[in-house]
């Protein structure tokens, strides 16, 4: 018997699940429309940079580590104003979160020898972006050969050091002009 699409008939796709995600796609930790909860962002920059995982602090925006980190050292540079789109900052915003992307690759370079970045902002809900309205610039370190099966068979993330210590590397070896 032959069904079209039907679930467990093989066909020519290989398909990793990945059913923990759906807590986070429904909101886990994220503000939605339907849920009370606070913009990380926002709450993030009124903690003390240990409690918040802040690594260093400009005038208008801010470097963070990631709660959900792609790899050791993601880091996120957020605006401090509470804004959704590129075309929403002031040019000084966009100018220091360029600036401070810039100085978190330098940092990286000279914490941890990152080989490579991947740097991205997701613009809208449909875009990734897991906290839509408040803008974010993603930096994430690479090393070669950084990628391997832990993530997609063990559904384990191998980071070499707790967020907290990796911030504190980051935060004492920050690169400044």
């Amino acid at each position: 018997m032959h069904l079209e699409g039907g679930a467990g008939i093989p066909d020519a796709w290989s398909r990793l699940w990945a059913p923990h995600r759906m807590d986070y796609l429904k909101g886990e930790n994220r503000p939605l429309e339907g849920n009370s909860v606070a913009c990380p962002f926002c709450t993030i920059a009124s903690l003390s940079d240990e409690e918040g995982l802040i690594v260093h602090r400009g005038k208008t925006a801010y470097v963070v580590m990631n709660l959900y980190p792609y790899n050791a050292g993601h880091l996120l540079i957020c605006a401090y104003r509470h804004v959704a789109d590129l075309t929403d900052l002031t040019e000084i915003e966009r100018n220091e979160i360029t600036f401070l992307s810039a100085q978190a690759m330098k940092t990286l370079r000279k914490v941890s020898n990152a080989a490579g970045f991947n740097l991205g902002m997701n613009q809208g809900a449909l875009s990734g972006a897991g906290v839509a309205e408040h803008i974010h610039q993603h930096v994430v370190p690479r090393w070669g050969g950084d990628a391997n099966f832990m993530p997609i068979i063990g559904q384990t993330k191998v980071l070499p050091q707790l967020l907290a210590q990796t911030r504190s590397d980051l935060a004492a070896g920050w690169v400044k002009d």
